[in-house]
C-alpha cells in the first residue's frame, strides 16, 4: 500500500471516530434530533459539490437506481437511530466497536447463509475473533463493585450492548445494499453514499418540526457536535473512496477498521471511560478478525 493510501485510510478512520465521539457527547439530546441536524448539516455542505459532479458526469439512473438510492437512506436512518440511542446508555469504548465489529460479522454471515458463499478457515478463524472480541469488550467493568467485590457491569451495559449489535445489523444491512447498487446496478458511489443525508432529513423532518423547541434547543446546546459530525461523515467515506481509486479494496476496507482502536482511544482520552486495557485488547482483536475476513 502506498504511503499516499496509508494516510487517506487513517485520516478516514479519525474521521469517523471522531464525529462517532460527538455523537457520542450529544447523545442526550435525544437520537432523532441530533440525527435530523446532522443530516441537514451534511446536505447543505455537500450538495453543491454532488451538483457539479452529476452535472459533469450525468449519471444515467433507472427506477431501480432511485429505490437504491432511497433504501440506503432509509437503513441509515435506522443506523443512526440505533447507534445514538446506544450511545445514551453506553460508552463509546463499547458500543463504536461492537457496532463496528458486529457489522463486519453479520455482513460475512449473510454472505455465507443468502448468497450461498463458502468461506474458507481463514474466515472462518476471523469470524471467531470478531465474536472473542465482541465477548471481552461487552464483559462486565471493574470500576464498579457490588458489595461481596465481584465486578459490576456499568449502569446501562446490557442494553447498550444491544442497541449496538442492532446497529451492527443496520451496518451489515446497509453495506449489501450498497454493494449491489454500486457494483451491479453501477450507480455512482459518491451519489450512492451521499442519498442517506437528504433522505434522513426528509424522514427524521416530522420529529424535528414536531418540537421545534427542542430542536432549536439541540442545535444551541451541541452545534459544534453536530457540525463537525455533519462534516465529518461523509468526508470519512469520501476519504475511503479516494484511496480506492488507485488501491485494492481488498486492502482498503479491512484496513479502513483500525478506526475502532481510535474510538477506544477517544472514549478514554475525550470522555474519561475506563477500562482502557481490556477494551483496546477486545478493540484490537475484533479490528484483527476484520482484517482475517477480508483476506479471507
Amino acid at each position: 500500500m502506498s504511503p499516499t493510501a496509508i494516510a487517506l485510510i487513517l485520516i478516514a478512520a479519525l474521521a469517523h471516530a471522531s464525529w462517532n465521539l460527538f455523537s457520542k457527547q450529544a447523545a442526550a439530546a435525544g437520537g432523532a434530533l441530533f440525527a435530523w441536524l446532522l443530516a441537514a448539516t451534511a446536505t447543505a455542505c455537500y450538495a453543491p459539490v454532488i451538483a457539479v459532479i452529476v452535472l459533469v458526469t450525468r449519471p444515467h439512473l433507472g427506477p431501480l437506481n432511485w429505490v437504491f438510492l432511497v433504501g440506503t437512506g432509509v437503513l441509515q436512518t435506522g443506523y443512526f437511530l440505533f447507534l445514538q440511542r446506544g450511545y445514551r446508555l453506553g460508552d463509546l469504548s463499547v458500543v463504536y466497536p461492537i457496532g463496528r465489529g458486529a457489522g463486519a460479522l453479520l455482513a460475512a454471515v449473510a454472505g455465507i447463509v443468502v448468497l450461498g458463499e463458502r468461506p474458507g478457515p481463514v474466515t472462518l478463524i476471523g469470524i471467531g475473533c470478531i465474536i472473542v472480541g465482541i465477548v471481552l469488550i461487552g464483559l462486565p467493568g471493574r470500576d464498579a463493585e457490588q458489595p461481596d467485590g465481584a465486578p459490576a457491569t456499568r449502569p446501562g451495559t446490557g442494553p447498550a450492548i444491544g442497541f449496538a449489535l442492532a446497529t451492527g445489523a443496520f451496518i451489515a444491512g446497509y453495506t449489501l445494499w450498497d454493494k449491489y447498487a454500486v457494483s451491479t446496478l453501477r450507480t455512482p458511489p459518491l451519489l450512492q453514499g451521499f442519498a442517506a443525508f437528504p433522505v434522513m432529513v426528509l424522514l427524521l423532518s416530522p420529529f424535528a418540526l414536531a418540537d421545534r423547541q427542542r430542536t432549536v434547543s439541540v442545535w444551541r446546546q451541541y452545534r459544534r457536535q453536530v457540525l463537525a459530525a455533519g462534516l465529518l461523515a461523509p468526508l470519512a467515506y469520501a476519504l475511503v473512496l479516494v484511496a480506492l481509486s488507485f488501491t485494492p479494496v481488498s486492502v482498503v476496507a479491512p484496513a479502513r477498521e483500525v478506526s475502532v482502536l481510535f474510538g477506544v482511544l477517544l472514549g478514554r482520552r475525550m470522555l474519561g471511560e475506563p477500562d482502557l486495557a481490556r477494551k483496546l485488547a477486545a478493540a484490537a482483536v475484533i479490528v484483527a478478525g476484520i482484517i482475517t475476513v477480508a483476506i479471507g
